[in-house]
């Protein structure tokens, strides 16, 4: 009762409480614009966290990250199009009753069950608390070795219909996560001679590139989002509220399901969505079939995804080992704030851990009723041509990467990781298994060798490490046969040319370092690097050799894909769109890289929001100057004043006093 009360106490601050609900409202606002996506926000917002202390920082960012799957209902009840992967299943019967002219009665059902269910995953996570401690005292390093093993391993078997993949995207970022100076042996590893790199690949760049920059060539493309949509009315609403207080079983349920299996690694929010509205589609009750409009089928996955947050918090606060993509991101937010999970963060940081609860909870409750109350205004975001939206957001992701080190080789390292988030997005290599990777890589290799240290190999035959790293590897063999089964049955599979060059090209970055670790580190510095390396070229190697296979096996006159034109990874002019939506991206991001070199960034913003704005579409000259002079002052705001590099007195500590 005491932690309770502490952080209560904590997070009663009245600054603290608005970095709250500024999260929440820019969570609502990513989750209503399609092709964002929380990853990407919260990626754009660690940077703005750089001089808060730890409680404000996590409860802008939990406050973001525990909405957007509450908003992004919004267009995909009205127009069918999810805002994010986590409302992909509420699209099959949110957009049939948006049809049928009961979109209300959809958002009243939407928010209050993605209320209902956030709330209960703070819960679960507060219950858990206690239970952890002890546990996480228990284990020993090799344990929490063998957990994020094990962990990653999962992450790397979602993957889809090519496993293989995801481990090698797995091992491609731990081996990115090595760039820097070796903490163990203290050498430089793979730095080139940058002092720039010696701290290693800055977070924040690696997943604003990695994420933000794929996206948005995504939504460059799609031009707008288009949609006559019925206008909801809040009588409408709140019949939906009853909906959702009328099923409270099925609501329980399916929070139940998201806070579960939200707390295991790598369960990402589409498939809790799409478990949780397979168990509801069982039980269709009274009212149509799923997919024709039945309010269970938007209450099932609203339940579940907004439950997600708080169980994916388990593993990331407990062991280290991030329950989700977005969480791994936060881990981040952990390195940056000098915070350690695991006994520490159930110990002298547990009120930090229990203001975690506290932000989750109250998040969930005023983005519910803030839809509620703004859904009108908010529906109108996801309707934003690209024209406009594009340059802002290129906007946030240069200027805020600036800010990192305030170097031109910032703009360098997003720029070429958000060109290597694109190859992986259009070749289907999950970028979210990179990034688990090269978040734990550090944490695999420093729990390697203190276990090596200790017992030297002795720690291999652990119990626990023997069960976890077992479960691993039956993992691995088991996605295996499943491959080669959908193969030998004839399944269409989409190879191509350009993956093919890729996993070659893998294979020989892999063979690369582990030749340049062997000879250039020393045994301490090598060791875990080339463990790394030998299984990724392993893994990129037989991930080539399979698709060159299915290459050479297609009819002469069959096309380079099993697939309809324009799957991801596929080689053919339906591609070529694509690849001028990326290209156009990256030619936003130097162009105004070149001017805040030139110009500095708070002139290179209205030159590049006003001209960008004007050469992909606008035909007035009025609109985009007065976009582009708002863009200047927020960016001012934000990067001049809160994060107050250019200043003796920060602004922010005045706020702080001030509140």
């Amino acid at each position: 009762m005491d932690l309770i009360l502490t952080a209560i106490v904590e997070m009663a601050q009245p600054f603290r409480m608005l970095m709250l609900v500024a999260g929440v409202f820019a969570g609502l606002v990513v989750g209503v614009v399609p092709g964002i996506g929380g990853l990407f926000a919260m990626a754009l917002l660690i940077p703005m966290t750089y001089n808060m202390d730890a409680y404000s920082a996590f409860a802008l960012l939990l406050g973001m990250g525990s909405v957007n799957t509450t908003s992004d209902t919004i267009p995909a009840i009205l127009f069918g199009v999810p805002g994010s992967v986590g409302a992909a299943a509420t699209v099959l019967d949110g957009h049939a009753m948006a049809k049928k002219g009961e979109a209300a009665r959809a958002f009243g059902a939407s928010y209050s069950a993605s209320m209902i269910g956030g709330v209960f995953g703070a819960l679960v996570l507060a219950a858990a608390i206690p239970v952890m401690q002890p546990l996480v005292l228990y284990l020993k390093t090799p344990d929490f070795f063998a957990i994020c093993a094990f962990g990653l391993s999962i992450v790397a078997m979602l993957a889809g219909s090519q496993p293989l993949k995801g481990l090698a995207a797995a091992m491609f970022g731990m081996l990115a996560s090595f760039v820097g100076i070796d903490q163990i042996a203290g050498i430089d590893r793979w730095t080139f001679g940058q002092i720039y790199l010696w701290d290693g690949l800055p977070v924040a760049l690696v997943f604003l590139g990695l994420f933000g920059l794929p996206e948005l060539a995504s939504l460059l493309l799609r031009g707008s989002i288009q949609g006559n949509a019925e206008k909801p009315t809040y009588a409408g609403m709140w019949q939906g509220i009853l909906d959702t207080l009328r099923e409270w079983p099925l609501v329980l349920k399916c929070s139940t399901i998201g806070s579960l299996l939200g707390a295991v690694p790598g369960v990402g929010i589409a498939v809790l969505d799409w478990i949780a509205y397979g168990y509801a589609s069982r039980r269709p009750g009274s009212g149509p079939k799923f997919g024709e409009g039945n309010v269970r089928g938007v209450i099932a996955p609203e339940s579940a995804n907004n439950a997600k947050e708080g169980g994916s918090l388990i593993p990331t606060i407990a062991f280290g080992v991030p329950g989700s993509a977005s969480m791994s991101i936060l881990l981040g937010a952990f390195v940056v704030h000098g915070l350690v999970p695991g006994p520490d963060m159930l110990g002298k940081n547990a009120a930090l851990t229990m203001s975690m609860v506290f932000s989750i909870a109250v998040a969930n409750i005023v983005g519910a009723v803030t839809c509620l109350v703004l859904t009108r205004p908010l529906a109108r975001v996801a309707q934003v041509s690209a024209a406009i939206l594009v340059p802002l957001v290129v906007t946030f992701i240069v200027v805020g990467a600036y800010q990192t080190n305030m170097s031109a080789f910032d703009f360098v390292l997003v720029i070429g990781i958000g060109a290597v988030g694109m190859a992986m997005k259009e070749l289907n290599w999950p970028r979210s298994a990179f990034s688990l990777g090269f978040v734990l890589g550090p944490s695999l290799e420093n729990y390697f060798f203190l276990a090596y240290q200790i017992s030297g190999w002795s720690w291999l035959a652990q119990p626990l490490v023997l069960i976890l790293l077992g479960l691993a590897v039956v993992g691995v063999v088991r996605q295996t046969l499943s491959w080669i089964r959908a193969r030998n049955a004839g399944r269409p599979l989409p190879p191509a040319l350009p993956d093919i060059i890729a996993g070659a090209a893998m294979t020989l970055l892999a063979l690369a370092a582990l030749v340049t670790a062997a000879i250039g580190f020393p045994f301490e510095a090598a060791i875990f690097p080339m463990i790394t390396a030998g299984l990724l070229a392993v893994f990129s190697l037989v991930t080539t050799v399979q698709t060159t296979l299915r290459w050479r096996k297609r009819t002469p006159s069959a096309p380079l894909s099993a697939t309809s034109p324009g799957t991801p990874g596929e080689w053919s002019p339906a591609t070529q769109p694509t690849m001028k939506g990326n290209l156009g991206i990256i030619g936003l991001c130097l162009a105004l890289a070149v001017l805040i070199l030139l110009v500095g960034h708070l002139a290179a913003t209205f030159i590049f929001v006003a001209g960008s704005i004007m050469v992909l579409g606008s035909k007035s000259w009025r609109s985009p100057l007065v976009i582009a002079a708002a863009t200047t002052v927020f960016v001012y705001s934000v990067f001049d004043m809160l994060a107050s590099q250019p200043w003796p007195e920060p602004w922010l500590a005045g706020i702080r006093q001030f509140l």
